[in-house]
This record gives C-alpha cells, sequence and structure tokens, in this order.
C-alpha cells in the first residue's frame, strides 16, 4: 500500500475526534494552551482569521467570543462536525473541512491565521506556509505554535528512526523560525509554554534556546513581509 501522509493524518484525527474535544475545554481554559489566545489578543489586531488545524473548535470558538471573525479548518471532518456542534450558536465563526497545503480561500482573503501545533502534521511545512502566505493580505498576521523537546506528541515521528513511515514532521522552535524568515516572514514576538513543572520565571537568565530545549511548546506571532513575494 502506498503510504499517503495527509490521507493517514485525517484517519488518524477522525479517530482521536472524540477524545479531543472530551478534553479540549480544559487544555485551552486551564492546560498547555491557556496562554495562546492572550498572546495571540496581544498582537494581532481584530479581523478575519482562519484557524489551521481547529480542531473541535474551541480554541475558534475563544477567538469569536473576542470579536474575531473566525473559520475553522480541519483535516479531520469529525473535527469539524465536533466543532460545528458545540458552536452552532455562535455568530461570526464557520468551520470547514480542508488542508493546509491546499487551502480553500482565495489570495489575499483573510487578515490573520492561527495554526497550533499543526504545521507539524504536514509532509512538507514549507509548503503549508507558502500557502498560508499566499492566503493573507499584504501584512497579515501569522500565530504558530511549534511542539518544544519536552512534548509528549512529538512521540508520534519516532517511528522515522526505524525507516518507517509517519505522519508528523518534529522540528525544533528555532527550526521553525528560521524556515519562515527565509520565505517571506517578518517576526513580531514570541513566548514559551512551559514543560509542567518547570518555572520559567526562575530562568530568565538561561539563552532563548535553553528555554525552548524546556518548553512544552514555542509560540510566535509573524507578520507577511511586504517586501517579499
Amino acid at each position: 500500500m502506498v503510504h499517503s501522509w495527509h490521507k493517514e493524518a485525517q484517519i488518524k484525527w477522525d479517530d482521536s475526534a472524540k477524545n479531543w474535544a472530551a478534553n479540549s475545554k480544559e487544555m485551552w481554559d486551564g492546560g498547555s494552551r491557556k496562554t495562546i489566545i492572550p498572546f495571540f489578543v496581544e498582537h494581532i489586531p481584530l479581523g478575519k482569521v482562519v484557524d489551521l488545524g481547529c480542531g473541535d473548535g474551541y480554541g475558534s470558538l475563544k477567538l469569536a467570543r473576542g470579536g474575531f471573525h473566525v473559520i475553522g479548518l480541519d483535516l479531520s471532518q469529525k473535527m469539524i462536525t465536533e466543532a460545528t456542534e458545540k458552536t452552532k450558536d455562535q455568530d461570526n465563526l464557520s468551520f470547514i473541512q480542508g488542508d493546509l497545503t491546499a487551502l480553500p480561500f482565495k489570495t489575499e482573503e483573510v487578515d490573520a491565521v492561527m495554526a497550533i501545533n499543526s504545521i507539524e502534521w504536514t509532509e512538507k511545512p514549507l509548503d503549508a506556509l507558502k500557502e498560508i502566505k499566499r492566503i493573507l493580505k499584504p501584512g497579515g498576521y501569522g500565530c504558530f505554535a511549534i511542539l518544544g523537546p519536552t512534548s509528549g506528541p512529538r512521540a508520534n515521528s519516532y517511528p522515522r528512526l526505524y525507516g518507517k513511515e509517519v505522519i508528523m514532521n518534529t522540528m525544533q522552535a528555532w527550526e521553525f523560525r528560521q524556515l519562515a524568515e527565509e520565505n517571506g516572514w517578518e517576526l513580531v514576538a514570541d513566548t514559551g509554554v512551559p514543560k509542567q513543572g518547570v518555572d520559567y520565571t526562575k530562568l530568565t537568565h538561561l539563552s532563548k534556546d535553553l528555554q525552548q530545549a524546556l518548553s512544552f511548546m514555542w509560540l510566535f506571532v509573524f507578520k507577511k513581509s511586504e517586501n517579499v513575494g
């Protein structure tokens, strides 16, 4: 059987939809994702946002409640079904099934994107970045989260060391930053989400790369360069 990266990823997330939806609220409200929306709002003005890899839509819902016009997109149709059901009474929010490397949006259609731990699940992250940049208006923003070295989900890429087919591209935060900056993005801000039990307030003397080494994930806001096509 021919390995199809994105088809296998779709199956995985279809299978995980119910469990993910059961735990999503806790992650966004009090867990590893609790700082993402405040970070997003701090650096990105109100406008039309696409939440790429939206899962069950709880993060999209929080953005919509904050005044953004939000479209959530996920590879998994079952995730989209979960998202639509739980947010059907919220204004300025809709969901669509789609692929990060072939986005169903017009060129320069949206003001911002949010992609939380979703770039890693694409076979060619650079293709995803280029497609995201395509749909953003000039000067538009992208908020990204990349899983850190201490993140358990990174284990999904481990079988590659045995030469097996995988559906996850692990990368270091510095690698993602370099990839973005070499391809038409300007860094606006970044910050870490520490591994549970790590107190970043006591580690301010450490360099950024050492802080990243202790991170569960690293958050970025980039701006689409108006000088690079």
